[in-house]
């Protein structure tokens, strides 16, 4: 089994320290000190390109820049790497967004993804319009992947369900291929839609045991309609030559974080609807005084940290390059093929990543470059150069 890795597109602005907000946090748009200008999302995007992910996540929120635009934007910057746009349903038709889709996928030469976001706090959904409960809203999902499945599939769909009204509504061009769903959710109303629509499921990065129910929940509601899906997971990284250096960042990143601000988010999060969020809060104990680096190791490698004054995917793995590539392995065996990863600063990050862990990986047979076939010097078959005090990435605005 080859092994597939997405990075992420900070547009809400990135940092050497972890940036503060997301999920519905009211602090304001979180903003890093590195500002998410179009140059620096494109270096991020282009780092991305050659180290061999397939792809880029992009958020949605109130919190971050507009994924649509961005990624048209950045589309044009680069060859190879496909966008995960993240979306929510309740913000346009599914006959404009099944448009928007074919649209992107012709002139960015098929590299959409699509990351199907319901919507887990109804203040934040309320400032966009929408005031639909969270199982109003989850019912407004399927019934909107149900319309714009169809009309991918070149058919002339007429709908009158519950939240979503539609009339002889067609495509006068349908995406050739059509881009995948990816979908998460930890609730029952998420696990529904999950097994009828989604072509990957995506979890947030808890223990391995729980990952592993999660699996088997959505593979049992998924056969339940003839259904295979993929598996993948989100989460942040810290991979470093020893694990010793690895955690000396962590310890870093999260003596940098204010009490202040970690009570704030938290405070924030614990009014969350979103069940996955509220699994995230559970895995560092809503950052009680007093916790200590080793405190949010809540698994071999698996450090809650992040999630201290992170809304969303909360958990990083952390230790050498071995070690993650290791647990990476472990999470290969529960099911999961594919990895969406991020790290803080995300460029450095990327390289860390890409030129210490790919390379072990590819070497296990879990793994190989999407461009390895016509690529004369693949990134990854350079000498990973953090060993020797220097870093391999450009310089980013500061």
């Amino acid at each position: 089994m080859s092994l597939t890795f997405h990075w992420f597109l900070p547009t809400m602005g990135d940092s050497r320290n972890l940036v503060a907000g997301g999920h519905g946090v009211d602090l304001g748009r979180a903003a890093g000190d590195r500002p998410a200008s179009l140059g620096y999302l494109t270096q991020i995007t282009r780092a991305a390109e050659q180290l061999g992910f397939v792809g880029a996540l992009t958020p949605t929120g109130a919190w971050c820049d507009d994924a649509w635009l961005t990624t048209a934007m950045l589309a044009q910057a680069s060859e190879r790497l496909k966008f995960l746009v993240a979306f929510r349903p309740g913000m346009l038709s599914p006959t404009l967004a099944a448009q928007m889709a074919a649209t992107f996928q012709r002139h960015a030469h098929d590299r959409l993804l699509l990351n199907v976001v319901t919507g887990g706090e109804s203040k934040e959904q309320r400032a966009f319009g929408d005031f639909l409960d969270k199982e109003g809203r989850y019912q407004r999902t399927g019934e909107f992947l149900e319309v714009v499945t169809r009309l991918w599939r070149g058919e002339t769909v007429t709908l009158d369900g519950r939240h979503v009204q539609v009339e002889d509504a067609k495509l006068s061009r349908v995406p050739d291929p059509i881009p995948d769903v990816y979908f998460g959710g930890s609730s029952p109303a998420a696990g529904d839609v999950a097994a009828k629509h989604a072509d990957v499921y995506l979890t947030w990065g808890e223990k391995p045991e729980q990952v592993r129910a999660k699996i088997d929940w959505i593979k049992d509601l998924a056969a339940q309609r003839n259904r295979t899906l993929r598996y993948g997971i989100r989460l942040h990284v810290i991979s470093r030559d020893t694990s010793e250096a690895a955690w000396a960042e962590a310890d870093r990143l999260l003596s940098a974080l204010d009490p202040a601000t970690i009570a704030r988010v938290q405070a924030g999060l614990a009014q969350s609807e979103s069940e996955g969020q509220r699994r995230m809060a559970e895995l560092h104990d809503r950052g009680r005084a007093g916790t200590t680096l080793r405190d949010l190791e809540i698994s071999p490698n698996l450090w809650a940290g992040v999630g201290l004054v992170r809304g969303g995917a909360g958990t990083a793995l952390v230790g050498s390059h071995a070690e993650v590539a290791d647990r990476i392995v472990e999470l290969s065996e529960l099911g999961l093929s594919e990895f969406v990863l991020s790290g803080y600063p995300h460029l450095e990050e990327a390289y860390w990543f890409g030129e210490g862990v790919l390379p072990l990986l590819r070497a296990r047979g879990l793994w190989e470059h999407p461009a390895a076939a016509t690529l004369e010097t693949p990134s990854v078959d350079i000498p990973f150069a953090g060993s020797a005090g220097r870093s391999l990435a450009p310089l980013a605005p500061q």
